[in-house]
């Protein structure tokens, strides 16, 4: 056995034991504060989350540094927001959520690192108050079952993704978008779609 190979099977073994000291952790400690939790489920090592306002399925991941913020008051004005990941939905690191009224995301759906989503608007129309004084505009955000979300992405109030969609990487989405399409650009655009007709993708032309 060559010294790279025994590295590599190390690693391996650290790694894995890791994962599963954070799967208990989330077991024994997250699941208390979490307003429901289904079986499996791994946070690893978060920034922030509003534990009382998320409902997880089942085998749920949440990997590093993860800000998943619930917004109850604001301006001193109150929110009921509700954040809801389906069974399986895995998020790598640095994903920036926040909400005030609903977010979902769909069954099986992955979310590639760094990507932003919200369903708070701070609207900028009174010219005499600073815009972080200003009441917040909300919009449910959901993201269908079986979707990519790709690197960089940013979903925006009132967004709802179609099941088994992909998100390019560095995308803008606002708006409403059917199953099976891709979508991409800034802002965001479908570019190609499942035609069940030709059994194939389509591309979009403008």
């Amino acid at each position: 056995m060559t010294f790279d190979s025994e590295f590599f099977q190390y690693h391996r073994l650290t790694y894995n034991l890791f994962l599963k000291t954070q799967a208990l952790k989330t077991r024994f400690w997250y699941n208390i504060f979490l307003k429901k939790s289904g079986k499996g489920c791994i946070i690893i090592k978060p920034l922030f989350i509003s534990f009382n306002r998320l409902e997880l399925g089942n085998g749920v991941s949440i990997r590093n540094n993860s800000r998943i913020e619930a917004v109850v008051k604001y301006n001193n004005r109150f929110y009921d927001p509700r954040i809801v990941f389906f069974n399986n939905v895995s998020i790598e690191q640095n994903i920036h959520l926040t909400s005030a009224t609903y977010i979902e995301v769909g069954e099986n759906t992955s979310i590639s690192a760094n990507v932003t989503i919200t369903d708070i608007n701070h609207p900028y129309t009174n010219v005499d108050l600073p815009i972080e004084k200003q009441t917040i505009e909300t919009k449910k955000v959901i993201v269908g079952k079986d979707c990519k979300i790709y690197n960089n992405v940013v979903i925006l109030p009132g967004t709802i993704i179609g099941n088994h969609c992909t998100v390019g990487a560095n995308s803008v989405v606002s708006g409403v978008f059917p199953d099976y399409c891709v979508i991409a650009g800034s802002p965001a655009k479908i570019v190609k779609q499942y035609s069940f007709e030709k059994q194939t993708w389509l591309r979009i032309t403008d």
